[in-house]
Order: C-alpha cells, then structure tokens, then sequence
C-alpha cells in the first residue's frame, strides 16, 4: 500500500505480541457499527456509521452525500474509525476497542458493495438510492485496546493478514460458500446454534475471510471468528469442522 505517513499513526503504546493484530482484526470485522471521526477545517466531527471490510482487512461504508462526515471526507480524506468489542465488565473502558486510522476514497466495485450487503441486509431497501456510495478506508496503522490500560500500537505490517493467505482463500471463497450451503446445512445449523444470537433457522454461509466467517438469516448476521487466522482453504475447512462440532447439542452440554 506504499509509505505510510507517520501522521496517520495512533501514539506510541505497549509492544505488540504475535496475536495482536489477529485481536484487532477480529474486532474490526466484527463490528456492525463503528464510530467515523472527521474533519473540516479543523473542526472534529465523530458519527455512526455502518461497516464492513474487505478480504484484506480494509473498511468499506457505504455513505450518503446528504450525510456530513461524507461530505468532510470528499474535502479531507484523512479519517479515523472507532470499533469496539463487547463490554466485558461494569467499567465501560474494560471492553477492547480498535481505533483505526486512514484514508478514505469514494469506489465503484460491484464486488465490494455485494459484500457490504452481506453484513447490512437490511440495507437492500436503500442500496441503489443516488445519493449512496461505496466507500473504502486504506488503513495507515491502528491502536488496540484490549481492555483497561491495555494499549497497543499496530503499524499497518502488524496488523494486516497475511497477503497470500488472503489471496488463497479470497480465490476459494465462492466455492466454499456454494459447498457448505448446498452440501453441509447441517453444519451450519450446528455453527449457528453455537454463537450468541443463533438459534434454529436456514442459516447460510455468506462470506469467508482469513479471520472468520458470515452466517445470514434475513437480516441476522452472525460472526464467527477463526481460533487462528486461516492460511488457506484447508484451513478454513477445520475451523467449519470444529465449530460444527461445538455447536452439537452433545458437545454444547459438555461445555
């Protein structure tokens, strides 16, 4: 993605460990809602916006012209996104918490937009209006906050997936979601069943990334995120296979 500019860069925080950037990543594509800060002419401006992400981790939002960080972001394109994790304790500071910074940029990619509305279905009534328009931030580096004084800087190498990683299961995708969907319901009854918010219905793959994956039914998107991040196609084939197994009746009372 180039040089990065030091500008963009959180301040300086706790090292980072080996699995860091799998927990920030894992926050990032969680999220069904995030914080958008921007600016005009100094002033800052935070608001609540709707993401998803791209196989390679970068956000997309899908944006309104009538909106106001839309139109500070055609004027300055310079942004951060605040994600946050679920609360874990009374303390709201204890809930882990990602704040990204980047460049955004207005694109037209049908692909993208088609993956956005796989973590926004209820977006479909809206999503040909004119005034919306797919938008995706170039991350420039991140802070992770794992919880209360738990902070640690993340340069954009240490907090992307691996590149041929996401290569290889990008290439895969479409085919491992026809498969299991056609082949393995079953699975992905025992999946959902598994995750907080499951529960029975005709729950269908929708989206495979290098971090976890995408249940949809209607307008429910369940998340289910990888033990480690997914080198390959195989690897993505024992996360389904392990959490089916933990999603069985049998194995759910065991737990």
């Amino acid at each position: 993605m180039g040089r990065v500019d030091a500008r963009l860069l959180p301040p300086q925080a706790s090292p980072m460990t080996d699995d860091s950037g799998f927990e920030a990543r894992k926050i990032i594509r969680a999220a069904r809602a995030a914080t958008l800060a921007t600016q005009r002419d100094g002033q800052p401006f935070a608001g609540l916006v709707t993401p998803a992400c791209s196989p390679e981790l970068a956000p997309l939002l899908w944006l309104s012209t009538l909106s106001e960080h839309t139109r500070q972001l055609m004027r300055e394109p310079r942004c951060a996104l605040l994600f946050q994790g679920g609360a874990t304790a009374a303390n709201p500071q204890a809930a882990p918490r990602v704040t990204l910074t980047g460049i955004a940029e207005r694109i037209e990619d049908a692909g993208l937009k088609a993956r956005w509305l796989t973590r926004h279905p209820y977006a479909a009534a809206y999503a040909d209006f004119g005034d919306f328009g797919l938008w995706r931030v170039k991350p420039g580096g991140a802070l992770l906050v794992g919880g209360f004084a738990r902070a640690t800087r993340l340069p954009l190498a240490g907090l992307l997936p691996d590149p041929d990683a996401v290569e290889a299961i990008a290439s895969a995708e479409a085919e491992i979601i026809q498969h299991v969907n056609e082949d393995h319901p079953d699975a992905i009854a025992a999946i959902a069943r598994g995750l907080p918010g499951g529960g029975p219905g005709a729950w269908r793959l929708a989206a495979v990334d290098v971090d976890g994956l995408d249940l949809v039914l209607g307008d429910t998107v369940l998340r289910l995120d990888f033990e480690a991040p997914a080198s390959g196609p195989d690897a993505v084939r024992a996360e389904l296979i392990r959490a089916a197994r933990r999603g069985r009746p049998g194995n759910r009372a065991s737990q």
